[in-house]
């Protein structure tokens, strides 16, 4: 049972909260009501969690040494030689191909091959990162962005959902602005204890981290607000109204950057989001407000 338990802990399924973002395109484009809907983009959730899940295999494989002098990582199964490379590696294998297969039970077979090639796309681009590009300073973080975006464009692509340039922009905004916090919790632990994490950490330190944080928030906050008047999608949604989500947004991202820059508590943006009772409110407020405008 404790071998189990270890390759659960491998897969580390609290971070499946990231592949929420394949339900946006269904909720920005006002098909929160179609079951058909629902039932695809499920699947493709599904499909993204196992893939995602074998990516983190391969990352815990690759940086397990630096793991072993990480206060929290150590405790990571490999790091702590609970769970062999050798083992990590097959449950990689298979778990790749249970998301592939997953996805063909989505009805459209043009929507499935155009969906495998977004998560194929994911799959190289994360390999490419755990093997070498996760070094390179600021390619680290826009790579970890860009996963979000494929997570987008899967979900929209599934169910044949046209999707505004605003989504798509805002979406890696607001993930490189966690990208960056989460970067900053790295750089503030090897300050104060010494320890590396990451190669790349000497290319950052807090001042730099600090001003390239504010600038993404500040663009990510005018982003939005410039989706929210954006004529084309008054037009799609039928509503001028949606400008008043911007509070919530706003009032989420200053909490976040108080968490990153006063309580230096951004290490884990999932945690967070588990955590934070403001947080969790902001988001419970935007998502009730953005119903009740779209669909009421």
């Amino acid at each position: 049972m404790s071998q189990v338990s270890d390759i659960i802990a491998l897969m580390r399924p609290q971070q499946w909260a990231k592949n929420l973002f394949v339900f946006l395109p269904m909720f920005f484009s006002g098909y929160i009501d179609n079951p058909e809907c629902w039932l695809t983009t499920t699947v493709v959730f599904v499909s993204v969690c196992l893939i995602s899940s074998a990516v983190y295999c391969l990352n815990d494989i690759y940086d397990c040494e630096a793991d072993k002098l990480h206060p929290v990582k150590r405790n990571r199964p490999i790091a702590a030689n609970r769970v062999s490379s050798i083992t990590a590696l097959v449950v990689m294998s298979v778990l790749c191909i249970l998301s592939g297969s997953v996805l063909l039970l989505m009805s459209s077979a043009e929507a499935m091959c155009a969906t495998m090639l977004i998560f194929f796309t994911y799959l190289v681009l994360n390999v490419l990162y755990s093997i070498k590009l996760k070094h390179y300073v600021l390619i680290d973080v826009f790579i970890i962005a860009s996963g979000f975006v494929l997570r987008l464009l899967a979900g929209g692509v599934a169910n044949n959902i046209w999707m505004s340039h605003w989504i798509i922009l805002l979406t890696f905004l607001l993930a490189l602005f966690l990208a960056l916090c989460k970067r900053r919790d790295d750089v503030v632990l090897y300050e104060t204890s010494g320890i590396e994490s990451r190669r790349n950490l000497m290319s950052y330190n807090a001042p730099f981290l600090n001003q390239a944080i504010s600038i993404v928030a500040s663009v990510t906050m005018v982003c939005y607000i410039m989706y929210t008047v954006s004529p084309e999608v008054i037009c799609r949604m039928g509503t001028d109204m949606l400008y008043l989500t911007a509070l919530p947004v706003l009032l989420g991202i200053l909490r976040y950057l108080q968490l990153t820059i006063v309580e230096e508590k951004s290490g884990s943006p999932t945690k967070v989001l588990f955590t934070d009772r403001f947080i969790q409110l902001c988001i419970v407020v935007w998502v009730v407000a953005f119903l009740l405008i779209i669909y009421f």
